[in-house]
């Protein structure tokens, strides 16, 4: 029997079609997807005014982590900025730290951020924590060079998408565990949150080609998770393991309708509800995985990144009259 799933959005079922889907993933397949050049950054920096820096960071074993550090040019140095750091998606096994930035730089633009990109380690070479340990290590490079950078510490937002998203969440759990650095806030798109790809909406999106497929998230956290057994897992690399969500700062969950990741993201959000804490779901009917990121032109993703910054200068707003008080 067929399983039923959520229609798409028109608009983005018409500009799906013109994208070349796969169902699984392999390690032939993972080699020659790594192959394709890095995403361009120059071009969406030619119309900002835009200061960049490039730095590394060493890791817990002295392997280089770089950053990118992205600030707006010409302004106010004396009034310290907001930071977003940022994790970039592609499943945990691709990806770098330009993937998707162009995400967070709209937040440079109309939120005056300081922007931190973490070039985390991949899998399958590097497993278990060693990707949520990196992002953990680069943010506390920015906490303290905060002066430095001209970042208000008290307004760093950790952010990501899809696989970023989910170290996003490993990471703020992290933070909160060991009791720093303070986290304003975490923007979580489509995160990947769960190894155990049992939901409705694994199984919905198995078995049919796709942006990111039951399949192709089996075989990612395979690599992430190397030979730890299942019961080994840490909520870290795998949040939705966690069993206290609370104490968490202010948190934004976006997610589509009609993909793979649905139920874990929404059942994320309903558990910080459920430990009193703060938290704002966005469910985009008829979006598929990444859909903003992929697709930016069609007026649903247009509408979900607004969403996201009025969430965010809205929370910005209120940190920075606490802080004047």
């Amino acid at each position: 029997m067929t399983t039923s799933r959520p229609a798409l959005d028109p608009e983005l079922r018409e500009l799906l079609t013109g994208m070349p889907l796969m169902s699984r993933l392999d390690p032939e397949v993972l080699a020659h997807l790594r192959q394709y050049p890095s995403t361009p950054v120059e071009p969406l920096l030619a119309h900002r005014q835009v200061d960049r820096r490039e730095i590394t960071v060493p890791a817990a074993d002295d392997v280089p982590i770089r950053l990118s550090v992205f600030s707006p040019a010409h302004t106010d140095r004396t009034t310290p900025a907001p930071c977003v750091y940022w994790m970039h998606g592609g499943g945990m096994v691709m990806g770098d730290r330009f993937s998707q930035i162009d995400i967070p730089l709209e937040w440079l633009d109309e939120l005056g951020a300081v922007v931190v990109s973490a070039e985390y380690r991949l899998a399958p070479e590097a497993t278990g924590t060693t990707l949520v340990d990196d992002c953990y290590r680069g943010l506390l490079w920015v906490v303290e060079h905060a002066a430095e950078l001209g970042v208000d510490p008290a307004r760093i937002i950790v952010a990501g998408v899809s696989a970023g998203g989910g170290l996003a969440a490993g990471l703020t759990l992290m933070a909160r565990d060991l009791g720093t650095p303070a986290i304003a806030a975490q923007v979580l798109i489509c995160p990947m949150l769960d190894h155990r790809n049992t939901s409705t909406s694994s199984r919905q999106y198995s078995g049919v080609p796709g942006v990111w497929t039951g399949e192709m998230n089996a075989f990612a956290w395979q690599a992430v998770l190397g030979d730890l057994r299942d019961d080994e897992v840490p909520a870290y690399v795998s949040p939705a393991l966690a069993d206290d969500l609370s104490g968490l700062p202010a948190t934004y969950v976006d997610t589509g309708s009609a993909e793979v990741f649905r139920d874990e993201d929404t059942d994320y959000a309903t558990r910080i509800w459920a430990a009193g804490g703060h938290a704002e779901l966005h469910v985009w009917a008829g979006g598929f995985h990444g859909f903003d990121a992929l697709h930016p032109q069609a007026r649903i993703s247009a509408t979900a990144r607004r969403t996201r910054t009025d969430w965010l200068a809205r929370l910005l707003s209120t940190t920075s009259a606490a802080r004047a008080v």
